[in-house]
């Protein structure tokens, strides 16, 4: 499965942890990043993260057409709610092609685990029949 991770600022630390804590499930599937939340990722887990831009310079879009293109599986987006973005566009572009396109979307740490711990159970298998 195509795993999307996206972090604002305030939210990468967090996105380390939970890589950390569920790094075996991860370890299995192909990891794509906005490029600073992957680093990090990647610098904490040793999992390889294939790297977009960062999302502010258009790594957003670049995981945005890989959504659009029916070529992601499941994302985690965990936003900061309470800040305004300048590229904020790009960011509701993505909750909005993963409702149009039918793709999980974790935003925030709760539904993160549920989506993840479903994967490890096997209950993503129905998006085989997407691709």
């Amino acid at each position: 499965m195509n795993i999307g991770l996206i972090a604002h600022d305030s939210k990468k630390k967090l996105m380390q942890n939970f890589c950390i804590a569920y790094r075996n499930i991860l370890s299995k599937n192909s990891l794509f990043a906005t490029g600073t939340t992957g680093r990090l990722v990647e610098e904490v887990t040793n999992l390889n993260v294939h790297k977009y831009l960062a999302g502010h310079l258009g790594g957003d879009q670049q995981l945005g057409a890989q959504i659009e293109h029916n070529q992601m599986d499941l994302v985690i987006f965990l936003r900061d709610p309470l800040t305004q973005k300048t590229h904020e566009p790009d960011v509701n572009s993505i909750v909005r092609l993963c409702d149009m396109h039918n793709i999980p979307l974790a935003t925030n740490l709760a539904s993160a685990e549920l989506l993840i711990k479903s994967l490890d159970r096997g209950d993503m298998e129905w998006r085989e029949m997407y691709k």
